[in-house]
């Protein structure tokens, strides 16, 4: 459709209620829109306000859909997954119904983009999705029976002065017990609030464990560039430099000194890539603990 006459579009952003209004009236009298007024209730989303923020959960969701599968009385669970359950295919196993556990997680797939703490084990068992075995849905189980106990939980956008963006990057190098491919991960905040995350198998095999630590903190820069020219686009641009959080101080020293050349020259792209923001103060990479490190919840099966 041809937008009506003096009508421009613009991919912006904006708090002028005047303008709202004058854009809300020109769309509905071409495409017949109703303002349905704030956000309350989308696609199982539940959204709600209040002084300190927004808050984004999807507890009905996750209720009728353990009452759709007859687990409302189940005993709950404390975590999503257990501690170092490393899932392997097995043909000693007993297969179970295909078209349940592919539906099960779709449904858990689909919650998990509000659930950070869900991930990794959401993760874990898609990988047997075209052949599962009992053990396996007994993951999926585990997981249902941690929904059972936490249907609240859910994303929060607090109000804060804090104007800078943040990543935690982590990798665990040859992790997967199938191919020995190392996994990349990490989660940015904006202005101190979580608002991407993410689980990527690496392409190919590191050959240890500074390539692996590499690609997954190249991963975390290339994220947070993208959420800084958004911002730019928001006009709401900031001028701290994105910080880089990460546990592994060897790492981050041969980040910052390009001299041990001997222990990285299989890794110069994505070496060279990250001292080149450093260099620019675009990027700072802190150190932090491996306890306060938050990317662990996408890395490995944590107790309570």
């Amino acid at each position: 459709m041809t937008p009506p006459p003096g009508f421009e579009a613009h991919w912006d952003s904006g708090n002028d209620s005047i303008e709202i209004d004058k854009l809300k009236q020109k769309m509905a009298e071409e495409f017949g829109i109703k303002d349905l007024g704030n956000l309350r209730y989308f696609l199982g989303m539940e959204v709600a306000r209040s002084k300190e923020g927004i808050s984004v959960s999807k507890r009905k969701y996750t209720l009728d859909l353990l009452r759709e599968i007859g687990m409302t009385r189940c005993k709950p669970t404390d975590t999503p997954v257990e501690v170092n359950n490393n899932l392997v295919e097995s043909v000693d196993d007993i297969p179970v119904n295909k078209k349940r556990y592919q539906r099960l997680l779709g449904k858990l797939i689909y919650l998990s983009h509000t659930r950070l703490d869900i991930s990794y084990a959401i993760s874990l068992v898609s990988q047997f999705i075209q052949s599962p075995y009992v053990r396996h849905m007994e993951a999926v189980t585990q997981i249902l029976r941690y929904l059972k106990s936490t249907p609240r939980k859910g994303l929060v956008f607090r109000k804060n002065d804090r104007r800078c963006i943040e990543a935690y990057t982590d990798s665990d190098w040859a992790g997967s017990v199938t191919d020995r491919k190392s996994t990349s991960r990490y989660c940015t905040f904006v202005w101190g609030n979580l608002v991407t995350w993410r689980s990527k198998k690496q392409g190919v095999v590191a050959r240890s464990s500074a390539e692996a630590e590499y690609g997954a903190m190249n991963l975390g820069i290339c994220e947070e560039i993208w959420l800084k020219k958004v911002l730019v686009d928001l006009h709401q641009e900031s001028h701290h430099p994105m910080r880089l959080y990460y546990d592994n101080k060897a790492t981050i020293n041969i980040a910052n000194n390009p001299i041990q050349h001997d222990r990285t020259k299989h890794v110069e792209i994505d070496r060279h890539f990250i001292k080149e923001k450093l260099d620019n103060g675009s990027i700072c990479i802190p150190y932090v603990p491996s306890s306060q490190h938050i990317a662990d919840v996408l890395t490995k099966g944590l107790p309570r």
